[in-house]
């Protein structure tokens, strides 16, 4: 499996906030995660790239045990996230904002910074081109220029994906994308989402808008107090009593 998670646990104190899961994320497709506030969900993200480590259990991407790696080196070798608040520099520009990202993969330090060597400048150059890349790809070239704290919710949405995909990443880890933001505007994620699958790029999400996750994921993964209780396609999610009990309420076109 392109990422795999086994038996992992996550223990805060007397809280287990994720227990003993399994799943594989599979590369290719939209990955999505549903279940109730509290349910672990961000929990299981946060173990996955790097930011907890496991109380217990094995995170695997690409057959190599990634497990008690630090979050800049899980990025490193190809796991891009969001986060559900989008932070971005909202006094410099969005052009800036995303330059950021491609500098996971550049090798200057302060010295060539100070010095400005030939290796700072190829470098920067780099991260501009591919930040502008980016940046058409996700439909912001008109707003390059201006300050990320001045344009709108879902354009800042847009501007965290752009920075993902400037690691240029295998996977990406979106954490409630469309929070925030009306149907029409949540319609043109789904669409970007589809776009990076066919570029290449898996897609695993969490999302509490029901009926986006229905129509785009591949396969669902349903948690609940921390544990698996379900696993399939759109169908099979709502079809199964479990989770209709424990999360859908019989209505899975909220």
């Amino acid at each position: 499996m392109f990422i795999e998670t086994r038996n992992l646990t996550k223990q805060f104190g007397g809280l287990v906030a994720v227990k003993n899961v399994d799943f594989a994320i599979e590369k290719g497709k939209i990955n999505a995660i549903i279940g109730p506030n509290g349910a672990g969900k961000s929990t299981f993200f946060n173990l996955v790239s790097g930011s907890y480590t496991p109380s217990a259990g094995r995170v695997m991407f690409k057959g190599n045990d990634i497990t008690h790696l630090p979050p800049n080196k899980v990025a490193k070798l190809g796991v891009a996230r969001t986060f559900q608040t989008t932070n971005l520099f909202e006094q410099a520009t969005v052009l800036d904002n995303v330059i950021v990202g491609h500098r996971l993969r550049t090798k200057s330090n302060l010295f060539d910074a100070v010095l400005r060597t030939n290796r700072y400048k190829r470098e920067e150059k780099k991260c501009r081109e591919k930040a502008m890349e980016v940046l058409e790809f996700t439909g912001l070239t008109h707003i390059t220029d201006q300050l990320a704290g001045s344009i709108t919710q879902e354009e800042k949405k847009r501007v965290a994906f752009a920075l993902a995909l400037a690691t240029d990443p295998e996977v990406v880890f979106l954490d409630e994308p469309a929070a925030g933001i009306n149907p029409g505007e949540t319609e043109g994620l789904a669409e970007l989402m589809q776009k990076m699958v066919k570029k290449g790029i898996t897609v695993c999400l969490i999302e509490h808008k029901m009926q986006m996750i229905m129509k785009l994921a591949d396969k669902i993964m349903v948690l609940n107090y921390g544990e698996k209780i379900a696993e399939g396609t759109s169908e099979e999610i709502m079809n199964n009593e479990t989770v209709i009990e424990a999360y859908l309420g019989g209505d899975a076109s909220a």
